[in-house]
């Protein structure tokens, strides 16, 4: 009998000693495990796209001295802060003068209507105004003045040629007067043509400002409705140069004529403030001398 008691408190013995050491191998992680830090997780969203705009290297308040954007087929520019468009003409062939819808307003310098074929080219939305002109040139020989979107005037032939040069230089563009041709065609419409009198309408009032309703002023661009083009002021406000020579016309077909070879008096466009309806129609032709100034004389740019 005391043999099985001893050998039972053994085996009680045996069993707590296996039950101690299974408590001492179920210990929890040293100091140096509770202290270990798992890598920080960081979300991480996708890569941004990489933006197409160059490094602004200047405030955007301040825009490089020449630069460009396109849309729709027409471009606008910037020289030294000051932005215009030059809307995209596509080329097409049209008769050229004295053609029906002109009446019995026709000069005889705008004899004998004949066919033109024109290459694509851009001419100016506006007039050049006197803010663009101030932004070039640095002065504003404008006689009227007091808002900088009044087209500049007092402007020859020959001081274009040199406020062009300024604007090419400063935007790497080559800017020039528009052909007579070109001046024409755009003024119409192109081909996008209604057949108008005037460069728009044939309402005058509605697209232009002239003797009967300038107030003997001039007057902010783009305050009239545009032609069948989006281009405005074609008819009136100003005078507007162009590129050739003045001459006769020729009942010849041509392909982007640039007018006499030579001649003492450059063609010049639209009519304007001062001049009455006639003058104002789309195919109405006149010229200066190169070196004349007035204050109803101004530009328009082609490209």
């Amino acid at each position: 009998m005391k043999q099985k008691l001893l050998l039972f408190l053994l085996c009680c013995i045996c069993t707590v000693g296996a039950a101690a050491q299974g408590i001492i191998t179920r210990q929890k992680p040293t100091t140096q495990q509770q202290t270990q830090r798992k890598p920080k997780t960081t979300t991480q969203s996708k890569p941004k796209p990489r933006s197409n705009t160059p490094t602004q290297t200047r405030p955007q308040s301040q825009p490089a001295q020449g630069s460009s954007s396109s849309q729709g087929g027409n471009k606008t520019f910037t020289a030294n802060g000051v932005s215009f468009t030059m809307i995209y003409v596509q080329g097409g062939t049209f008769t050229m003068g004295a053609t029906s819808e002109q009446g019995s307003d026709v000069e005889s310098d705008e004899k004998p209507a004949h066919s033109v074929t024109l290459s694509s080219y851009y001419i100016g939305e506006t007039e050049v105004t006197q803010a663009l002109w101030q932004a070039v040139m640095g002065s504003n020989p404008s006689n009227f003045t007091g808002d900088s979107r009044l087209p500049v005037e007092q402007v020859s032939w020959e001081d274009c040629q040199t406020f062009i040069s300024r604007l090419n230089s400063l935007t790497g563009q080559h800017f020039r007067l528009p052909t007579e041709a070109q001046w024409e065609f755009a003024a119409r419409g192109g081909n996008r043509s209604r057949g108008y009198k005037y460069s728009g309408s044939n309402d005058i009032g509605s697209v232009a400002w002239y003797t009967d309703n300038s107030g003997s002023k001039t007057h902010p661009v783009k305050t009239k409705s545009p032609n069948e083009l989006g281009i405005y002021d074609m008819s009136g406000n100003v005078w507007e140069w162009c590129q050739d020579w003045y001459g006769d016309y020729s009942s010849s077909s041509l392909t982007n004529p640039t007018g006499a070879s030579s001649g003492s008096y450059r063609v010049i466009r639209g009519g304007s403030w001062n001049y009455i309806a006639r003058s104002c129609r789309s195919s109405n032709r006149y010229n200066f001398t190169p070196s004349f100034r007035n204050n109803n004389l101004g530009l328009r740019l082609a490209l």
